[in-house]
């Protein structure tokens, strides 16, 4: 038995969109989760604006739909509030990269106990497909006739050096992100995950999962920092070609006192 998540909101997500997988995922970990633990009271879910924002209204969970790029100082507010409480964030790649940007470097370094979701498409889907900070070169829109000249920043290597204390990717499978979800509230800190995508409308490439590879399966020491920034480096967002390697699973976990504990 698990713990019912289930609201009576029709999604609005496109048919396909691989938001579903990601709340598949969540709700499926938090469901068996909560029923462990008793009471779906002592969790909370933070989201900033974006498509990904509409998994707060899937999930029946107290929580905040809060602004744009501001998700993370939302949540870290919730958590400081509140300490005893579960808290799970989620922003889409425009949302955390562009807009919330400032926030996701403090957030690592404050190492607050907060479980963070990055629905990482590559695209600004909701206003229609403008390129966000992750964006390959070339890519074209209305607003970049010509394509997209700058190179996407590397999320991975910007959380392993701004000291987060658990950094993963996992693309959008149900299994997968319950998995990494799985282990993420095993630490105690800040868990940053992102999640890969596509979007079906804007972003349409379907060929994330053919270039990917698990870290486990390659006996990858989670422990290494050194290790960490190596397997990081080897995708750098900028479009897929036959020679891509994308590593999944979890980059780099170390133990650090959490934020709240030090401020009390």
């Amino acid at each position: 038995m698990s713990a019912n998540l289930n609201t009576n909101t029709k999604p609005t997500w496109c048919p396909g969109c691989w938001n579903f997988q990601i709340l598949a995922g969540v709700k499926n970990f938090l469901s068996k989760k909560i029923k462990n633990d008793g009471d779906k009271k002592n969790y909370a879910i933070v989201t900033g604006i974006g498509c990904h924002a509409k998994i707060f209204d899937y999930i029946n969970l107290n929580g905040i739909n809060s602004l744009h790029g501001r998700a993370l100082p939302t949540a870290l507010g919730v958590k400081v509030a509140s300490p005893n409480l579960n808290v799970i964030a989620f922003s889409g790649d425009g949302d955390a990269y562009a807009e919330g940007m400032e926030h996701l470097i403090h957030a690592a370094r404050y190492n607050s106990d907060i479980k963070y979701l990055v629905h990482n498409n590559q695209v600004f889907a909701l206003t229609v497909g403008q390129p966000t900070p992750v964006t390959e070169v070339g890519f074209k829109d209305k607003t970049n006739p010509r394509g997209v000249r700058v190179p996407p920043i590397n999320p991975i290597k910007l959380m392993l050096s701004a000291g987060a204390t658990f950094v993963a990717r996992v693309y959008a499978d149900a299994k997968q992100i319950e998995e990494v979800l799985e282990e993420a509230f095993k630490h105690k800190g800040f868990a940053f995950i992102e999640v890969i995508q596509p979007c079906l409308i804007f972003h349409p490439n379907t060929n994330y999962k053919k270039y990917t590879y698990m870290l486990k399966e390659k006996k990858h020491n989670e422990k290494s920092f050194e290790a960490a920034m190596k397997r990081a480096q080897e995708f750098d967002y900028n479009g897929i070609n036959r020679k891509t390697k994308i590593p999944l699973g979890i980059f780099y976990r170390e133990k650090r006192d959490v934020f709240e504990k030090n401020i009390r």
